[in-house]
């Protein structure tokens, strides 16, 4: 079976009662924000919430899409959406790709992924108020490409 030329990815901000944030330790990538690619006959909410759950044990609602990027360099290429999403309920287990599963304050969100991807993305959501923001990058090396901010200014 040949590999898909795009991927569909989704990734959760997720945050708690003391507005810490929801990280997973991935074994090869370090620590980043809950995410997966959607399935076949899968929406993309219900990505979310099934990636969430299967890499934190929490459950969760998406809230809105905070930001769209757009992973380009060898096959396959990205496209990842970016949502807000509420604790709804749930305890903390890890998984295979979930060595450890942890509540950060914003500051250390920021800067405890070592990767720069997974620094940037959190960087990009936690900014996306206003609007949403478009990032595109090139792996291979990591080149990210100037942001773009789209505002909701529908008149009625």
């Amino acid at each position: 079976m040949s590999r898909p030329l795009h991927a569909v990815i989704v990734s959760a901000l997720v945050r708690n009662h003391r507005h810490e944030i929801l990280l997973i330790r991935h074994p090869k990538r370090g620590w980043e924000l809950p995410q997966g690619h959607v399935e076949a006959g899968e929406s993309l909410d219900e990505a979310l919430r099934r990636e969430v759950l299967e890499e934190t044990g929490y459950q969760v609602e998406p809230e809105g899409v905070l930001a769209l990027l757009s992973k380009r360099g060898p096959e396959p290429s990205a496209v990842i959406v970016g949502f807000a999403a509420r604790l709804t309920g749930g305890t903390a287990r890890t998984s295979e790709e979930s060595l450890e599963v942890g509540w950060f304050r914003e500051e250390e969100a920021r800067t405890l992924p070592e990767h720069p991807v997974n620094r940037d993305r959190i960087a990009l959501l936690l900014d996306s108020v206003g609007g949403l923001r478009l990032q595109a990058y090139h792996t291979g090396p990591y080149r990210p490409e100037p942001q773009l901010r789209l505002k909701n200014n529908q008149s009625r």
